[in-house]
């Protein structure tokens, strides 16, 4: 892939993962389109840099997601890489009496049903254009669950299982999945001791993205792999009580 003299959608583009991929591919000469919820984060992007562009959207909503994509339809026919940075995660047992299905829809809707809407809809544009590619975002856990947070794993298994049949349909359009540990961002605030940090995150990703390969396994997510293969009970041991 090309890593310079791109336009490039991000969701989730103000905070975490979303906010250093959109920083570093503007560094890297490209056009960035960040789209995020927070307007007053999206005004600081502004400013960080002309080459991006910003467009206030909750993706869960299905009428500001269809604005979205007319907006991309009607002013930015030659995008050619769309980044699925938008995640949340509640840490919680199902059990628990405060998360509620209002909580469990937003986080089907954010994670999963929504990246999937956002492709399909925009799989038009991205087919006209060369150095075509859609990035999402997994986790170590689509790989391996731990105990809480059900939910949160099951739409990271889904959307991991989701990128790899659409790299079998895609011939022209490359088809990215990014599988983090833990990183150090504000959802998972509180939560462990040794998580990545955001740029380390990136700077692998850049690495494996200029270079085409497609599954990146992200810092200690390459030694689960490696240890679900050899003995998925040691790999479930591991992570059933894993607090990331």
């Amino acid at each position: 892939m090309k890593l310079d003299q791109n336009k490039i959608l991000i969701t989730g583009a103000t905070s975490g993962i979303g906010r250093e991929l959109t920083e570093r591919f503007c560094l890297l000469n490209n056009q960035i389109i960040a789209v995020g919820r927070n307007e007053i984060k999206l005004k600081e992007l502004e400013k960080f840099d002309s080459r991006i562009t910003t467009f206030k959207c909750d993706i869960t909503s299905k009428s500001e997601l269809n604005q979205l994509v007319a907006h991309i339809k009607q002013k930015h026919q030659d995008l050619n890489v769309l980044i699925n940075s938008a995640g949340i995660q509640y840490n919680q047992n199902l059990l628990d009496p405060t998360y509620t299905l209002k909580k469990i829809e937003k986080e089907v809707l954010t994670n999963l049903t929504s990246p999937i809407k956002l492709i399909t809809l925009l799989l038009p544009v991205l087919q006209k254009n060369s150095n075509a590619a859609i990035v999402t975002i997994s986790s170590g856990l689509a790989i391996v669950p731990k105990a809480k947070a059900a939910v949160y794993c099951g739409t990271k298994a889904a959307i991991h299982i989701f990128s790899k049949s659409l790299r079998y349909q895609s011939n022209k359009i490359k088809v990215f999945e990014i599988l983090p540990p833990l990183v150090n961002t504000e959802m998972t605030k509180g939560r462990g001791a040794k998580k990545i940090t955001v740029k380390r995150l990136v700077d692998e990703f850049i690495k494996a993205f200029k270079n085409n390969k497609y599954e990146v396994n992200i810092h200690k997510v390459k030694l689960l792999r490696i240890i679900n293969r050899i003995s998925p009970k040691i790999a479930d041991r591991i992570m059933k009580g894993s607090i990331i």
